[in-house]
């Protein structure tokens, strides 16, 4: 039980620390909340969370097809490296190229905002490696094994650490977007860093196996 807790916290603080960064979907919330009501605001939130838990899903059956097979475990943990690796360089070079600059939020229709909050969360390509370069770490250190409530519990948190984000963005957008800039940059150096982390600690994984 202690493990699903530990699971449950570290999928939460990551999906947490990604959805952070201002870009196409809080924003969206954000908008969705100031033209159409905080409620509305919520249920596009839910939308995009509903789609980042079956991204999450695919992230994990995509871990389980090559930690099932032997001869691609390697593969499994040198994936997560790759995907630590990019991350922290795109986080990094977004941290370091940030402007000050007004933030402009993307338009959209009128129809059913979870059906929006679902759509546009399907069009972030970056959800599924993320997620899978996360779950071959929680399996490389034994947080995961696959079984029902591993993975029920690896996807809730996803979903639930994506979720707060967007509801702050929903709620406290009048305030947040006063300090974007430097929340912005800040957040997206303390991403860098902690892919950079979890790039080592695979690395050492791998070595000392």
């Amino acid at each position: 039980m202690s493990h699903l807790l530990i699971l449950f916290f570290a999928t939460y603080s990551a999906a947490f620390m990604a959805t952070v960064p201002p870009g196409l979907l809080n924003m969206n919330a954000a908008k969705t909340s100031v033209e159409r009501g905080k409620s509305n605001g919520i249920i596009f939130s839910l939308g995009v969370s509903t789609m980042i838990m079956l991204q999450a899903y695919v992230a994990v059956l995509i871990s389980k097809f090559l930690y099932r097979n032997p001869e691609v475990i390697d593969l499994l943990l040198k994936l997560a490296i790759a995907v630590f690796a990019f991350f922290a360089i795109y986080f990094f070079v977004s941290a370091k190229n940030h402007k000050k600059k007004k933030l402009r939020l993307n338009k959209m229709s009128r129809k059913n905002s979870f059906l929006k909050g679902i759509l546009l969360a399907a069009l972030n390509l970056l959800t599924i490696p993320y997620y899978a370069g996360l779950n071959a770490m929680w399996n490389a250190s034994g947080w995961i094994k696959f079984e029902l409530w591993d993975v029920l519990t690896f996807i809730l948190a996803a979903g639930a650490g994506t979720f707060t984000v967007l509801y702050l963005y929903t709620v406290y957008f009048n305030k947040l977007e006063k300090k974007t800039s430097a929340f912005s940059r800040n957040s997206n150096y303390v991403l860098s860093v902690l892919m950079l982390v979890l790039l080592m600690i695979t690395v050492i994984r791998i070595f000392y196996k």
